[in-house]
């Protein structure tokens, strides 16, 4: 998927030019806006690196290289920082104010965790924007003065990153997402228990066996991926999308294989045994409600603009996906980022082995499941 392909979808679904723009623009300042947090707070725990220097070097091992704020001695100037930059990030993010942290320390490799014990670190954090466009990654030392590192390189000199706790992040993130898509959308628990109660005939879902995302390389400040899925399709009883959120937890790393064993989909909550897969990554711009809101905005009109979808048929679910993908921003395409792959149109009953998406990024191996009810 790329700026082209994008270009079509809009000009095919006949989407206002104006709407995606906004969108776009949004999406570019919240991710400044975010980087600036980060790099304010980058700036604070490098000017209290002595008084953090004991608990930094406490919580971090080869098993562990991610340091909580909550493990950090941070002194009342500091902690006041954090919770400011940690409000602004979750007002950006579209994510409620809460007791959790949603950012954290991470030693960019575990190489430098024996140089990190001698050796004063720097700060660093991820800059906005497409990766691909990134001159240097900007960093502190301990005395506020900056650096500029090389964006593909591993420095020697040991980096402490200012990240955004992405898998706490998406957590809350999703929460957001099913809790504004609850009419559309059901939990895996919900959809089972619902097809056990309504019936006795056995439930058909699609199991996840094995997913593997394409190596790109990512620069050395880049942390674990956290994905989740879209699954897209019509309800079998009324003529409204459904829009169902699938976490993927243990979705760490691109270039390695997963067997996760997870049902993705549940049959009985789609018309025409039909359904669309898209998988999404946590990232800094993304603000949920937003994202929540903009769903289901698109996902309504199309089926209301269309007059009898009987006619249409499973031809409708791709033109579901490919409007929320149309209306997304471009920079979510641009970056390795937001946007991951998508698959169209798939049946209930069958095997997909090995099948890739429409991006090629992903390649899954899906098969069917029958749970016999009690």
């Amino acid at each position: 998927m790329n700026k082209i392909i994008k270009s079509i979808l809009l000009s095919a679904l006949a989407l206002p030019m104006a709407s995606v723009s906004a969108f776009e623009s949004a999406s570019q300042e919240r991710s400044m806006h975010i980087a600036e947090q980060k790099r304010a707070l980058a700036l604070s725990f490098a000017k209290n690196y002595t008084a953090l220097k004991p608990s930094i070097l406490a919580s971090t091992s080869r098993y562990d290289l991610i340091v909580e704020p909550a493990e950090l001695a941070l002194n009342n100037q500091a902690m006041s920082n954090l919770k400011q930059v940690e409000a602004n990030i979750r007002t950006a993010k579209g994510l409620p104010n809460n007791n959790h942290s949603i950012t954290q320390l991470r030693v960019a490799d575990s190489s430098m965790l024996n140089s990190l014990m001698s050796e004063t670190p720097l700060f660093a954090w991820a800059p906005a924007g497409n990766e691909k466009s990134w001159q240097f990654i900007e960093a502190f030392d301990t005395q506020g003065n900056t650096f500029h590192l090389p964006v593909n390189e591993l420095p020697e000199r040991p980096v402490l990153i200012v990240e955004l706790d992405n898998k706490q992040a998406l957590s809350e993130g999703i929460s957001v997402l099913k809790k504004t898509l609850k009419p559309f959308s059901s939990s895996p628990k919900q959809a089972l228990e619902s097809s056990i109660q309504s019936s006795t005939n056995p439930i058909q879902t699609s199991v996840l066996k094995s997913i593997h995302l394409q190596d790109d390389e990512e620069p050395w400040i880049s942390g674990k991926a956290e994905v989740y899925s879209i699954v897209t399709g019509v309800s079998p009883s009324r003529d409204e999308p459904v829009l169902d959120i699938v976490d993927m937890p243990y979705l760490d790393y691109d270039g390695t294989t997963y067997n996760p064993n997870q049902i993705i989909i549940y049959w009985d909550r789609y018309r025409w045994q039909a359904a669309d897969i898209l998988m999404m990554e946590q990232d800094d711009n993304t603000n949920y409600k937003e994202l929540a809101s903009r769903l289901l905005d698109v996902a309504t009109e199309i089926l209301k603009a269309i007059p009898d979808p009987e006619v249409q048929g499973y031809a409708i679910i791709p033109q579901l996906t490919n409007k929320v993908l149309a209306t997304m921003p471009d920079s979510w395409f641009t970056n390795d980022d937001d946007y991951v792959d998508v698959y169209y149109t798939l049946f209930e009953g069958q095997r997909y082995s090995n099948h890739k998406g429409a991006s090629s990024n992903a390649t899954i191996t899906l098969e069917p499941l029958t749970i016999q009810p009690r």
